[in-house]
C-alpha cells in the first residue's frame, strides 16, 4: 500500500521520520501525480538557491546520521533531491571526458567496499578501511556541489551524476539516473551494486536474498558479454561471500588479479587468499578428524584424537559409538574411556562413559567375532543386509544391531523400522533417542502421513536443540528441509536449509555444509532463483571436487536450471558431465532426459534413463513416486512411439488420480497431463485436448462457448477459443525460447482473441504456469479465471451469515508498514456487516469469522515474502504466538459455508507462486476454501482502490456478473482516475 499524496509537502519540509520518508520515496517512484509535483517544487528551491546564493546550506556540523552507507539527512538531502529533480528534466546520456572531479574522489580510503564503473572514480586505487565503529558514529552524508552537477549535466554526464549520488549515500538518486542510461555493462554493473548495498543494509532475511539474486543476475548478464570486466568480477566476489560462497568469490577475486590493474590486483589477490585458505583450512581440519575416526576403527593404537573433541565433536561422537561397537577385546573398549570423558565433559553428564562401561563388562569371547564384522559393516566391506543382520539381531548385542541398523539405513537398505526405533528409545541417551525419531518421521513420511512427520520433526528438534546435540539437530534440520521440498514447500525448506548452513559454519561440519549448500539450491530453483541456485551448486562442487557422487549430483541439477532457462545446449552439457561418473542419474536427471528427448536426444539417453529409473524404483516409494517415474518414462518415449508414449502416461495419471493428497502425484499429474495436452495440440486434436483439459482441471461441465483454454509445457504453446456461436478452434506452437514471467500478453493469438468478440462472459481454463497471470485477454472483455475443484457440496441454506470486513488492522511494528486511510463507511446501512479492526484482526480471528461469511472484504498490507509464504500473504495483526500472516496454505484449510463473494483489497494477493505443478496463490486457496468468486489485484495499489473494490461488490450486489461488473468499473474509474491505469489492469477475478 502505498502512502496519501497530501503528504508531499511534509516530505519536502524535512518534517517526517525516517521510516516515513523510506515510504513515501517507495510511493514517490509509483505516482506520477507527486512526482510531477516533486519536481516542480524542487526546481522552484533549486531556482531560489541560485537567486540567493548566500541562504545556500552552511557546511556546519551536523549530527550523526542513522543510516550506514544509505543514511540522508537534513538540508544535504533536500539539495540532492532538489538536484535530481532537475536534472531529470533536462536527461542526456555522456561520459567523463577529463575534467577535474577532485571534489569527487577525495583522498583517503574508498567509502564504498564495492567498485563503480565511472572510470573517473575507479581508475583512481584507493584502499578500503572497513568501518568497525558502528554506523551510528558515521558522520553525515555531506550535500553535493550544485555547480559541479550542472556542470556534468550540461555536458550530458548522467553516469557521473549517478556515481556521484552513489559515492554520497543517495542510492534512489543514482538508481533514478542509471536507469535514464542506455543498457550497456556499465549500467549493469552499477546496477547490481546497489542490489548488493541494498541486501546489506540488512531486513528481512527474503528480501536480502532477493536483492542478492538480483545482483548476481544482473553480474551473469555482463560477465556473458564482457568475461573480464574487472569491476563485475570485483562485484560478483563480494555478493558471493555475502552469501558465503566463500571459494567462488575467491576464484572472482583471483580473476581480478590477473588483470594486473595497480592497486586493484594486489588488494584482489589478498582477498582470495584469505577467503581461500580460511575455507580450505576449515575443510582439511574436518577431513583430518575425520580420518582421524576411521584408524580407530583399523588400528587398536591409533592416538585418541582428543584434541579434535573441541572443534569438532559431532564426529568425534559419531565415531565414538562406532569405535565402542567395533572394539573386539574388553581393554581395546577400556582404552576409549578417556576419549568418552573428553566427550562427557563437551556435551554434559556422563552418558558415554556409563555406556562404555557397560559394554566393557559384555562376554566378549561372544561379542568379539560380532564386532570384527561391524567394523566391516562400518567400512563398507560388508552390505548390512541378509545374514549379518540376522546375526546381530539374534545375538543379544542391541548396540550392536542399532548400529547396524542406522548404517543399513544410510546405505538405502530395508531396515526394521520398529526394531530400530524400540532399541533408540529404550536407550539413556538422548543422542540415540534422537535417531528414534527420525526413523519414526520417516516412517510416516513412507506411510503418506507428512504432518504426523512434520510435527515429529519440530519437537525433536525443539528438545535437541535444548540438549545442545549440534549434529543431531543439523540431522533434523536436513530432514526438515527433506521433506519441505518433497511438500513443495520451499519457503518452509529455505529457513531450516538456511538456519542448517549457518549452523554448520558455525560448528565447523564441513560435510553437513554440503548438504545444505545441495539444498538452498533446490530451494532456490523451486522459486526460480535460477542464478543463486547455479551459485550454491557450484560452491558444493569445487570444495569436494573428488567426490564423483557429488559431481554427479551438481550437473545433473545445473542440466535442469539450463533446461528450466532455455538453454538447451548448456543442458546437455551439464548432463554429459554428469554422465562422466557413470552413476544413476536420480530423480533430477531422469526428469532432464524425459524432457530433452524433445529437442535434443542422443543415442544413450534411454540407457541412462532406464538406469535411473531402476535405482530409483529400487528404493521403493509411495505410489505418487511411482506415477511421476512412469510420467517421466512416458514422455521419453512419446518422442519414440506415440502409443507407448501414450499408455505410459496415461498409466501415471491414473495412479496419481488416486493419491491426489501427494506432491509427487500432483506433480505426475501436472507432468502428464502436459504432455498428453501438446500431444493432442501437435494433432490438431483440438477436442480431445478441451476434453483433457476439462478432466485435469475437474472441471463438472466445460462451456459450450465463450470459453479460452491454454496450455504451456516448456516451449510448447496450446491454446484452444470457442466464440459465442460455439465453434471450437485452436493454435499450437513451440517456439518459445524464454520463460513466461509475470505478463501473458501476447500468449492468445490475434485470431483467436478476435474469435471471443461478441461474448458477454469469458471463461478461462489454464493451468501451471499461465494460471493467475495478467494480460491474457484484453480489458475490453468480461472474463474471469475458472478454477476447477471437483464436486463441492452446495453452499449452507439459511442460518446467519455475515458480510465481513477486515480493516485499519494493527500490523505487526515490526514490517515499518504505513497506516493505511480509513475505509469510507457503506452509503446504505449493512445490518450484516461485521468489523474487524486493529489488534483484533488476528489470523485466527479472521479464519474463524469467514467460516459464517457471504461477504469477505480484506483491506489491509499484501506481501510476497519467500520465507513465510510460498505465495501472496495478507498482513494482519499479531496473534498470541506472534503470527501474522493469512496465507494461502492456512486458507485452503478452511471450509467457507456461504460460498461467499471475497474482495482482497490488498497489494499483489493475486501473486501466484512460481510452482509448475499447481496454482499457488490466495485467490486459488479461497476459491478451494469454497469461494463462489475472488476479486484481486496482482501488483501493488494505492489506499484509494478500495473505493474501486467496494463499487465493484456494488453492483455484483445489485446482480451484474462479476467479470461484467469489474470490466464496466474498471472502464468508468480508469475514464475518472487515468493515473490509476497503472494497477487497474492488474485486478483479476477467479471464480
Amino acid at each position: 500500500m502505498t502512502v496519501d499524496c497530501k503528504d508531499l509537502p511534509r516530505f519536502l519540509d524535512g518534517q517526517m521520520n525516517a521510516a516515513e520518508q523510506g515510504g513515501f520515496r517507495q510511493h514517490l517512484g509509483m505516482c506520477a501525480l507527486c512526482e510531477a509535483r516533486f519536481r516542480e517544487s524542487l526546481q522552484l528551491e533549486l531556482l531560489a538557491h541560485r537567486a540567493f546564493p548566500s541562504h545556500a546550506p552552511s557546511s556546519a556540523k551536523r549530527p550523526p546520521s542513522t543510516g550506514r552507507w544509505f543514511g540522508e539527512s537534513g538540508s544535504g538531502f533536500k539539495v540532492l533531491v532538489a538536484c535530481l529533480a532537475v536534472l531529470l528534466f533536462f536527461p542526456s546520456a555522456g561520459h567523463w571526458g577529463g575534467e577535474d572531479l577532485s571534489w569527487l574522489v577525495k583522498d583517503g580510503p574508498r567509502t564504498l567496499e564495492a567498485r563503480v564503473t565511472y572510470r573517473a572514480v575507479d581508475a583512481r586505487y584507493q584502499p578500503y578501511v572497513p568501518d568497525r565503529s558502528g554506523a551510528w558514529s558515521r558522520p553525515a552524508v555531506p550535500s553535493l556541489p550544485l555547480q559541479e552537477l550542472s556542470r556534468m549535466e550540461a555536458r550530458g554526464d548522467l553516469h557521473g551524476i549517478a556515481t556521484a549520488y552513489l559515492l554520497h549515500g543517495a542510492p534512489r538518486q543514482a538508481l533514478a539516473f542509471l536507469k535514464r542510461l542506455p543498457p550497456s555493462v556499465d549500467r549493469d554493473c552499477d546496477l547490481a551494486l546497489l542490489a548488493l548495498e541494498q541486501a546489506r543494509q540488512g531486513g528481512p532475511l527474503d528480501t536480502r536474498h532477493a536483492h542478492l539474486e538480483e545482483a548476481l543476475e544482473l553480474l551473469a548478464g555482463v560477465l556473458r558479454v564482457s568475461p573480464r570486466h574487472p569491476q563485475a568480477l570485483w562485484n560478483r566476489a563480494l555478493t558471493l561471500a555475502e552469501l558465503g560462497l566463500t571459494l567462488q568469490a575467491a576464484d572472482s577475486f583471483g580473476e581480478v588479479a590477473k588483470l594486473g590493474e595497480v592497486g586493484w590486483s594486489e588488494e584482489a589477490s589478498a582477498r582470495e587468499r584469505a577467503l581461500r585458505e580460511s575455507t580450505l583450512w576449515r575443510g582439511r581440519a574436518w577431513k583430518d578428524a575425520f580420518a582421524a575416526t576411521r584408524d580407530l576403527l583399523t588400528d587398536a593404537s591409533a592416538p585418541l584424537p582428543l584434541v579434535a573433541v573441541r572443534d569438532h565433536p559431532g564426529i568425534l561422537r559419531l565415531a565414538f559409538y562406532d569405535a565402542v561397537r567395533a572394539a573386539p577385546r574388553r581393554q581395546d573398549v577400556l582404552r576409549l574411556l578417556p576419549l568418552a570423558r573428553a566427550l562427557d565433559e563437551r556435551y554434559g553428564g556422563a552418558v558415554l562413559k556409563t555406556w562404555l562401561s557397560r559394554v566393557a563388562e559384555r562376554d566378549f569371547t561372544r561379542r568379539g567375532p560380532l564386532a570384527r564384522r561391524y567394523a566391516q559393516l562400518v567400512l563398507g566391506a560388508l552390505s548390512p543386509s541378509g545374514a549379518v543382520m540376522e546375526e546381530l539381531r539374534r545375538s543379544g548385542e542391541d548396540d550392536l544391531y542399532l548400529g547396524a541398523l542406522v548404517l543399513a539405513g544410510s546405505a538405502r537398505q530395508p531396515v526394521d523400522s520398529e526394531a530400530l526405533v524400540r532399541l533408540a528409545q529404550a536407550s539413556e541417551d538422548p543422542w540415540m533417542r534422537v535417531l528414534g525419531e527420525l526413523e519414526l518421521a520417516r516412517a510416516d513420511q513412507r506411510d503418506g502421513r507428512w504432518w504426523n512427520a512434520e510435527q515429529r520433526l519440530l519437537e525433536a528438534l525443539d528438545t535437541c536443540q535444548k540438549q545442545g546435540l549440534v549434529y543431531r539437530c543439523l540431522g533434523l534440520e536436513h530432514a526438515l528441509t527433506e521433506l519441505y521440498l518433497d511438500l513443495h514447500r520451499p519457503a518452509d525448506a529455505f529457513l531450516h536449509a538456511w538456519n542448517g548452513w549457518g549452523r554448520a559454519q558455525e560448528s565447523r561440519e564441513w560435510r553437513y555444509e554440503q548438504l545444505f549448500l545441495q539444498e538452498l539450491a533446490d530451494v532456490a530453483r523451486y522459486q526460480h532463483s535460477f542464478t543463486s541456485a547455479r551459485a550454491y551448486l557450484e560452491e558444493s562442487l569445487v570444495r569436494m571436487p573428488e567426490d564423483c557422487a557429488q559431481r554427479t549430483h551438481v550437473h545433473s541439477n545445473v542440466a535442469l536450471l539450463e533446461w528450466q532457462r532455455f538453454r538447451p545446449d548448456a543442458a546437455r552439457e551439464s548432463l554429459e558431465r554428469a554422465l562422466e561418473c557413470e552413476r544413476p542419474l536420480g530423480m533430477t536427471g531422469a526428469r532432464v532426459l524425459s524432457e530433452m528427448a524433445r529437442s535434443n536426444p542422443r543415442p544413450h539417453d534411454e540407457h541412462w534413463l532406464r538406469r535411473a529409473l531402476a535405482d530409483l524404483r529400487r528404493e521403493g516409494g509411495s505410489p505418487g513416486r511411482e506415477a511421476l517415474l512412469l510420467v517421466f518414462e512416458g514422455q521419453f518415449a512419446l518422442e519414440q512411439s506415440r502409443d507407448a508414449g501414450q499408455a505410459l502416461l496415461w498409466r501415471g495419471v491414473s495412479m496419481a488420480e488416486h493419491t491426489p493428497d501427494s506432491v509427487d502425484a500432483r506433480k505426475a499429474l501436472a507432468f502428464g497431463y502436459s504432455a498428453l495436452l501438446s500431444e493432442a495440440g501437435r494433432a490438431g486434436a483440438w477436442n480431445e485436448a478441451l476434453a483433457l483439459m476439462g478432466r485435469e482441471l475437474r472441471v463438472e461441465s466445460v462451456p459450450a462457448s465463450c470459453l479460452l483454454v491454454v496450455s504451456l509445457q516448456h516451449e510448447r504453446t496450446l491454446v484452444l477459443a470457442r466464440g459465442p456461436q460455439g465453434e471450437l478452434k485452436g493454435a499450437y506452437s513451440s517456439d518459445r525460447r524464454e520463460p513466461l514471467r509475470d505478463d501473458a500478453s501476447g500468449l492468445v493469438p490475434a485470431e483467436l482473441v478476435k474469435e471471443l468478440t461478441g461474448c458477454e462472459h469469458v471463461e478461462v481454463l489454464t493451468r501451471p504456469p499461465v494460471h493467475g497471470l495478467t494480460g491474457l485477454l484484453p480489458d475490453s472483455l468480461a472474463w474471469s479465471y475458472r478454477v476447477g475443484r471437483g464436486a463441492r457440496s452446495p453452499p449452507a441454506q439459511g442460518g446467519q451469515s455475515s458480510h465481513l470486513v477486515v480493516t485499519e488492522v494493527a500490523s505487526p511494528p515490526t514490517l515499518r508498514l504505513p497506516k493505511l486511510g480509513a475505509l469510507t463507511p457503506p452509503r446504505v446501512p449493512d445490518p450484516w456487516r461485521v468489523e474487524l479492526r486493529g489488534a483484533e484482526a488476528t489470523p485466527s480471528r479472521v479464519l474463524r469469522e469467514m467460516e459464517d461469511a457471504s461477504e469477505v472484504e480484506i483491506h489491509t498490507h499484501g506481501l510476497f515474502s519467500a520465507s513465510l509464504s510460498d505465495a501472496s500473504m495478507v498482513v494482519l495483526a499479531p496473534d498470541p504466538d506472534g503470527r501474522y500472516a493469512l496465507t494461502a496454505d492456512k486458507v485452503r484449510q478452511t471450509k467457507l459455508k456461504h460460498a461467499p463473494l471475497v474482495l482482497l483489497a490488498t497489494c499483489g494477493a493475486a501473486k501466484t507462486a512460481p510452482f509448475p505443478h499447481e496454482s499457488f496463490s490466495l485467490p486459488v486457496a479461497f476459491i478451494s476454501a469454497g469461494a463462489s468468486a475472488v476479486l484481486a489485484a496482482s501488483v501493488e495499489i494505492p489506499d484509494t482502490a478500495g473505493g474501486f473494490f467496494e463499487k465493484v461488490r456494488e453492483r455484483i450486489r445489485a446482480g451484474a456478473r462479476p467479470s461484467v461488473a469489474l470490466r464496466d468499473l474498471r472502464a468508468l474509474w480508469l475514464r475518472e482516475h487515468p493515473d490509476d491505469a497503472r494497477w487497474l489492469s492488474h485486478v483479476l477475478l477467479f471464480e
